[in-house]
């Protein structure tokens, strides 16, 4: 009998020892299938791996303008897990990325961190949202950086001013009364020598333009600025340099976003076609004088129906607009995973070329 009872002890002791294990291995492969669950929910509903914690190094603030970094921002503001965004630079041997704004290295406020060890996965990331020409001479950083960001499309990482997100079909479409001005420009950087400056002396001549701005010292606040321009039926949304794809927030903001019709200048129709509707706005290249655009404009002012025929747009889309800094290099981590391990910009001014 007691040997019957030794033997029962031994059998009870290896099986829930064996019952232990499959718990322990149950347990390791949920939590497996969990973190991989976890790991495909991006912001824009990628389906690509994305290691955990990326960090990302923001070596100067952008025109020095700093913001807070405190939690997760990215997973807290724009849902997006595992991307660590950090600017105190003795993070620098641990960081994936470090992002260098151009406009500080071109004046000479910051500095490149040339002399000091980098780590041999690190990537360098040579920011601009300026259109090459006001970009100055980039030869001083070829063969430094690994990635592009930029508003260009073909830019490694593209950050856009803006753009349009599609909306819900029950919202409906308001078309914005209440126009007092025929048009508005609001403006601060006013050089003659931009082109901008010639088509408005032109413009003006045939059609009564409201001037805002530092230039006309009529400074608008940050608050004034969509009403005032929403009581205008035009925008004078000229580009300070006319460039491929480089569309700013004149069109987005100042325009869209105001609820008036904008009259651009800057890249090609097809540049501008390729990011909103064709109907959504009028191109000045597309007139052969501007005495002639500004009889078109006059001409869509008196036809109601013909001047609301530019906000049909509405219907299915909404403005989105980048300007925190936070958001946009957030939203690196989900793509992370798509950029070459090997690459070298030995020309860096080769972007300006696409």
């Amino acid at each position: 009998m007691g040997c019957s009872i030794r033997c029962i002890a031994k059998w009870r002791k290896r099986h829930l020892q064996a019952l232990k294990t499959v718990l322990v291995l149950l347990l390791t492969v949920s939590i497996s299938i969990s973190w991989l669950l976890v790991d495909k929910q991006h912001l824009n509903g990628s389906t690509e791996s994305l290691p955990n914690n990326i960090t990302i190094l923001l070596w100067h603030w952008p025109y020095g303008t700093q913001y807070s970094l405190e939690g997760d921002v990215c997973l807290r503001d724009y849902n997006i897990s595992g991307c660590i965004l950090v600017d105190n630079r003795t993070l620098y041997e641990s960081a994936d990325l470090v992002v260098f704004h151009h406009f500080e290295l071109r004046v000479h406020n910051q500095h490149l961190p040339v002399d000091i060890h980098r780590p041999a996965k690190q990537k360098w990331v040579w920011l601009s949202l300026e259109a090459p020409q006001n970009n100055g001479n980039l030869s001083p950083y070829n063969t430094l950086f690994n990635l592009t960001m930029s508003y260009h499309p073909q830019a490694d990482i593209t950050v856009p001013y803006g753009k349009l997100l599609q909306k819900k079909p029950d919202f409906d479409v308001v078309i914005p009364e209440n126009k007092s001005y025929e048009a508005c420009w609001v403006v601060s950087n006013y050089q003659k020598r931009h082109k901008r400056s010639d088509v408005y002396q032109e413009l003006k001549k045939n059609l009564k333009v409201q001037l805002y701005g530092l230039a006309a010292t009529k400074p608008l606040p940050k608050e004034a600025l969509l009403p005032t321009i929403s009581r205008c039926y035009f925008y004078l949304a000229f580009e300070n340099t006319q460039s491929p794809h480089y569309i700013t927030e004149k069109l987005w903001r100042n325009s869209f976003q105001a609820g008036t019709v904008p009259v651009v200048l800057g890249p090609s129709r097809r540049d501008y076609e390729a990011v909103v509707p064709p109907n959504s706005f009028i191109h000045v290249d597309d007139f052969k004088s501007i005495k002639a655009l500004a009889e078109y404009l006059r001409g869509v002012i008196k036809d109601p129906k013909r001047y609301n025929e530019y906000f049909t747009w509405r219907q299915d889309y909404v403005v989105k607009l980048y300007t925190d800094w936070r958001e946009r290099l957030c939203n690196i981590c989900p793509i992370y995973g798509r950029f070459p391990t090997q690459k070298v910009y030995e020309d860096l001014s080769v972007w300006t070329k696409w």
